[in-house]
């Protein structure tokens, strides 16, 4: 989309300067709003047309029945769905008795704006209905990053060419008409009519309905209030029906003379508290939004924001779309976490129901990296939901005859909602995920009384799953058999190399933990004899490699299998799974994400230089990108090994995934984890940021290994670490590490030393990469940007 021409390139908002109808259902994902725990899409203010509309609360859904050609034992019996609930942005607009669809009349002009320092979204129209009436109608849009309950909207429209009578209805309007989603497994699957009505009122300017959904038994209400601005003679009334609940605004209207309506929108919901309780809720934020203003709501908003973008900026220079891509990315990320409050990160935000609202290990290996640095509050916030959920997560451990806690593959409420145990219940990894989120927000952030309570759950119940999940062979080499790593295209494996390195990470880090805190490890009954023998598995943990390739293995005999016929594949045939059956998937040499590199970004220290180039190279040449979660970590790995151009260009499409709807299903919602790779691609790659345990399990310092692609001239970024405050400047030759807030710190610059202070910067020079011939890709899979495939060539670097 931001190459379309109705999209400008700009530094700090996105801007759409017409409104494209066959992209309506990405531009509403693109300009969604939200905080965390209410999510509202991009939706035209009158409601239609649309593409998908959309409001969400975090953690409301329905269950449906997960149904199976045979029954198996352990299957999950019922699925989640996020559900559009009441949405309350809708306020429709009547010219002169015609209603205002710009699909009729005509539309003079249309524009809006996404400003990323306010997070207010703003819109311009000039439109002539069909009686030939010309009105300007403008709105700002905000969902409040400071009053979590809150949204709110300025709307005004005014007749341009003689008078009108306009009539503006406001809306809470429930169980909206959806468009059906069929044909691509990672759309949402439609629930009609989730909400069943328990009261609805309308009386002055204000608004209230009160729903219940049936099988997930959540209550929901919403409630709005209004400011209205006209002409004397304007009048209003209010009305309720059991899905609706409209006020409507009427006034006779001359050019000059606008009608203004402040529309301020609140949201409760709960599984366990009564009817009246939810209802005072609702009444009380949206008495606080309005005592407020809309004022008073963009200024906190800005000063919100204005703190966020101090700690978490990346500036880019030499390539404009990449520096407003970063900061799209930066919003959006923040966006899904901020106000969660101990709820999930869903893998789409709340910008729609793909994968129907679920969260996924996307959220602790992409997103909370980033936020870790940027955002830490929110990481504890997500962790703090992962640990509430460990009851269900033992239960099932329990059911698949597994010690600890295993959690689930995909879900909302904490239990498993994967109907395809393959990709599913046998993709432990999630477990030593997160199990390293909680280590690696301990580590950067210091926060001890974490480590002692959640922290230490997590982690002893994580390594006692991977202990029982493993076992021991007549050597004393400890396997993981039958599981799944990251690359979904094979599956069931032993000893997936991913898999057993952050398991072994895992099991280092809970006795490590249990040992700094003996007695929260005695109340979890955790003694040394289990300890040890976690350190036992890890130490002869089973690390798949083949001497004659001088690569690791993706899994055990991985180099063995076949090799995809990719010259017969053609373009229109990926994504591969939605073409080929899985069984021919499993067994050949085919990547659909990236599965050792992956493991090479996140235990580093267990690979020496030489193999992450050799993995790097080997890997590359199978891995399609059929996952949004690709790209990202193959610019980092490619910036490592040295193949800075290759990195820029999957730098590009991780960036871009959602702005130029790559994987054409953006319509369904914001690739979280993808944006969240923005970030990973420009720091982690460009920056060479790494903050990791070593290969014993000890914590290292903050390290940087600093280099620039040919097409930036500089990139410069803040991070955040134990109260400190560390700005990064990167030119092509140079590297500046200014401490902006905090005592002294010491960091690693290509493995030396740097401590710095406030009031003393330090520069150091960036060694050039050395040349060295690129990877390959699959036929056909090569990103954009680089030469084609008969143009073979050695990188070189300044």
């Amino acid at each position: 989309m931001i190459t379309h021409p109705s999209f400008t390139v700009e530094p700090w908002c996105l801007r759409e300067s017409e409104l494209n109808l066959d992209l309506i259902a990405q531009s509403e994902s693109v300009f969604a709003l939200s905080n965390g725990h209410i999510g509202w899409r991009g939706n035209l203010d009158e409601g239609e047309p649309h593409g998908l509309p959309g409001a969400y609360l975090n953690g409301v859904f329905e269950r449906h029945p997960l149904p199976y050609a045979e029954a198996g034992y352990g299957y999950p019996e019922s699925g989640q769905t996020m559900i559009n609930i009441t949405d309350g942005k809708i306020i429709r607009l009547l010219v002169d008795d015609h209603p205002c669809d710009l699909r009729y009349g005509r539309l003079l002009e249309h524009e809006r704006v996404l400003d990323f320092r306010t997070g207010v979204l703003s819109r311009t129209a000039r439109w002539v209905s069909p009686g030939g009436r010309t009105v300007r109608i403008t709105s700002r849009r905000l969902v409040s990053f400071t009053q979590r309950a809150v949204a709110a909207i300025v709307y005004e429209v005014e007749p341009e060419d003689g008078p009108a009578t306009v009539a503006v209805q406001s809306e809470l309007v429930a169980n909206e008409q959806l468009p059906s989603l069929q044909g691509d497994p990672r759309v949402a699957a439609a629930i009609e009519s989730p909400l069943t009505p328990e009261e609805s009122f309308a009386q002055g300017t204000r608004l209230r309905l009160l729903h219940c959904t049936d099988r997930s038994a959540l209550r929901v209400g919403a409630a709005a209030d209004h400011l209205v601005e006209g002409p004397d003679s304007t009048r209003w009334t209010a009305q309720s029906e059991p899905d609706v609940s409209r006020l409507t605004v009427t006034a006779d209207l001359t050019p000059g003379q606008p009608l203004r309506l402040f529309k301020f929108v609140a949201y409760g919901w709960s599984g366990e508290r009564s009817q009246s309780a939810v209802r005072d809720q609702v009444d009380g934020a949206v008495a606080a939004a309005v005592s407020a203003g809309w004022d008073g709501l963009v200024a906190d908003q800005r000063t919100y924001l204005d703190e966020f973008w101090a700690g978490a900026d990346v500036e880019v220079e030499g390539d404009a779309q990449i520096q407003q891509a970063v900061r799209f990315a930066l919003f959006h990320v923040l966006q899904a976490a901020a106000r969660g409050e101990n709820r999930a990160i869903p893998a789409k935000g709340l910008t729609g129901t793909g994968y129907d609202g679920h969260s996924f290990w996307d959220t602790e290996s992409y997103v909370m990296p980033v936020l870790t640095f940027t955002a830490p509050e929110a990481v504890a916030s997500a962790l703090r939901w992962r640990h509430r959920m460990l009851p269900a997560a033992r239960e099932r451990a329990r059911e698949l005859n597994l010690a600890g806690a295993m959690f689930p593959w995909r879900t909302i409420d904490g239990s498993e909602s994967s109907a395809y145990w393959p990709a599913g219940t046998a993709a432990f990894h999630i477990n030593a995920d997160i199990a390293m989120a909680a280590v690696r927000y301990v580590l950067v952030t210091g926060d001890e009384e974490f480590e002692r309570n959640e922290g230490l759950d997590l982690l002893v119940d994580t390594a006692r799953l991977w202990r029982r999940l493993g076992h021991h062979d007549a050597d004393g080499v400890f396997h993981i058999d039958g599981v799944t790593g990251p690359d979904e295209y094979s599956a069931i494996a032993r000893d997936n190399l991913y898999t057993n390195l952050m398991a072994r990470q895992n099991l280092r880090a809970a006795a490590d933990a249990a040992a700094r805190h003996p007695d929260r490890a005695e109340e979890l009954g955790v003694d040394d004899e289990e300890t040890a023998g976690w350190r036992e598995a890890a130490a002869r943990m089973a690390l798949p490699y083949n001497e004659t390739l001088g690569v690791h293995e993706q899994s055990a005999g991985f180099t063995t299998f076949q090799h995809w016929d990719f010259d017969a594949t053609p373009p229109e045939n990926y994504p591969l799974l939605l073409h080929y059956p899985y069984f021919d998937l499993y067994r050949k040499q085919v990547v659909k994400q990236a599965d050792v590199v992956l493991a090479m970004l996140e235990c580093p220290y267990a690979f020496t230089d030489d193999e992450k180039v050799r993995n790097f190279a080997y890997y590359e040449a199978l891995t399609v990108r059929d996952s949004s979660l690709s790209a990202c970590c193959q610019a980092v790995l490619a910036a490592e090994t040295g193949h800075l151009r290759l990195a820029y260009a999957y730098l590009t499409e991780a960036a871009l995934m959602d702005l130029d709807d790559l994987e054409h299903n953006t319509r369904d919602g914001l690739h979280i984890a993808s944006l969240a790779g923005t970030w990973l691609a420009l720091v982690g790659g460009f920056g060479g940021l790494r903050r990791h345990l070593d290969e014993e399990g000890k914590p290292g310092l903050l390290g940087f290994a600093p280099r620039l692609p040919e097409a930036l001239s500089r990139i410069a970024f803040t991070v955040q670490t134990r109260g400190q405050r560390l700005k990064v400047d990167i030119e092509r030759d140079r590297a500046r590490y200014r401490l902006v807030e905090g005592e002294p710190l010491t960091v690693l610059h290509f493995g030396q030393p740097v401590t710095v202070t406030v009031d003393k910067p330090v520069d150091r020079e960036v060694t050039p990469c050395s040349a060295r011939p690129e990877p390959q890709q699959p036929h056909g899979r090569r990103p954009e940007g680089l030469p084609s495939e008969e143009e073979p060539h050695e990188e070189t670097q300044d």
